[in-house]
């Protein structure tokens, strides 16, 4: 990195300019869009009152923008999925404080891409500069979440950890028939069944996407949004003001999938996608239905994917009942910093005992895999 560059640490995205934003971001990923980010923190989804307070970083040469990273100065561990609540939990016992902490990360959307737009900088060029500024501001760590692999050795108090997620990959099918040919012949009748269920049970299905989506469509959407928080005890992370903005502002890029019986909407998966990827988000239910989530959350996005030559399809993080119905076990990457010396090591020797554990844990997955084995 440029020693004359400089970095800023900004509280709003309202003072960066979506001009210099989308000029930086190379990606196509629509969570890294500067609507979407626009979207949390006018919905006030994103807020310090949430325990989310904006805190991005910018870098500058010579007053012009070279690098962004959306962060957040967080006081919980709620909607990031990288879960360090025993992390906490230890600082606590010990009278030792664990928040605030620096994350670098799309609140509530647990996808892999580059949290850095730049191509000037590189993640691990911030390192050092982050860690400077935790240690000026009295952040007790910073942690990039959700990012891509970073090749390059780390140093000696920066860890990395992973999970494992599971993603469908599309192999030039034509059709869902296609992609089932490639499972076991009892795996392949078990799927059937499940979808042949769905007609059975008189369910219809409609799939919206771009201007189609009513606003009717999108309450009733949040209608089950919320009631699958309300079901585990929890208040939903966003708000309807925040769907309502990216139904206008990102409307290219949203599926929703809505199921109905006898005329009344019973249930929805709301999704996200760009030229490559879908993304499976939201779903939720006003009654239960066998095999229903299943038929709108996987089987239905793999259609789509095949449809529009979509490469692969990221359904949402955890579920090891996606296995058996095509999706691959893959691992994520996140990096770590702990500001307190004498837990740091602590934590670092967990992560690797943590990564040891997710490769074995990955391979186990790939073995129940429903796929016909090359000699079939």
């Amino acid at each position: 990195m440029n020693s004359k560059m400089k970095i800023n640490f900004i509280n709003s995205i309202d003072k960066i300019s979506a001009s210099n934003w989308q000029k930086l971001n190379n990606s196509s990923c629509p969570f890294l869009r500067y609507d979407f980010f626009d979207a949390l923190e006018k919905s006030e989804s994103a807020s310090g009152k949430q325990g989310w307070q904006p805190h991005h970083l910018v870098a500058t040469l010579q007053h012009e923008v070279t690098a962004i990273m959306p962060m957040y100065l967080k006081s919980h561990s709620w909607g990031e999925y990288v879960f360090d609540w025993d992390w906490a939990d230890a600082f606590k016992r010990n009278g030792v404080e664990y928040y605030p902490k620096l994350v670098a990360t799309i609140p509530f959307t647990p996808v892999s891409c580059d949290k850095l737009l730049s191509s000037q900088v590189q993640v691990h060029e911030l390192f050092d500069p982050l860690i400077e500024h935790c240690e000026q501001e009295n952040i007790n760590s910073w942690h990039i979440l959700y990012c891509h692999e970073i090749k390059t050795d780390l140093p000696e108090d920066v860890f990395q950890r992973n999970t494992v997620q599971f993603h469908w990959f599309n192999r030039d099918y034509e059709t869902f028939d296609d992609f089932l040919s490639t499972f076991t012949s009892r795996k392949r009748k078990n799927t059937r069944k499940e979808r042949l269920s769905i007609t059975q049970q008189g369910i219809n299905i409609r799939q919206l996407s771009n201007d189609e989506i009513t606003e009717a469509d999108l309450k009733f959407f949040y209608l089950t949004y919320q009631l699958t928080y309300l079901k585990r005890g929890h208040q939903p992370h966003l708000s309807y003001a925040f769907f309502k903005q990216i139904l206008s502002s990102m409307a290219n890029n949203i599926l929703l999938i809505i199921a109905s019986d006898d005329q009344e909407d019973i249930a929805c998966a709301l999704f996200f996608y760009d030229d490559a990827q879908l993304y499976g988000r939201y779903w939720g239910c006003t009654k239960q239905y066998n095999n229903l989530h299943f038929e709108l959350c996987y089987y239905r996005g793999i259609e789509f994917c095949i449809e529009n030559k979509l490469t692969s399809f990221n359904p949402g993080t955890q579920g090891e009942h996606k296995i058996q119905r095509g999706f691959e076990p893959v691992l994520t990457h996140s990096y770590h910093w702990i500001k307190h010396q004498a837990f740091r090591g602590a934590i670092k020797d967990f992560c690797q005992q943590e990564q040891e554990h997710m490769l074995t844990y990955q391979q186990k997955c790939q073995q129940l895999l429903p796929f016909k084995q090359s000699n079939e």
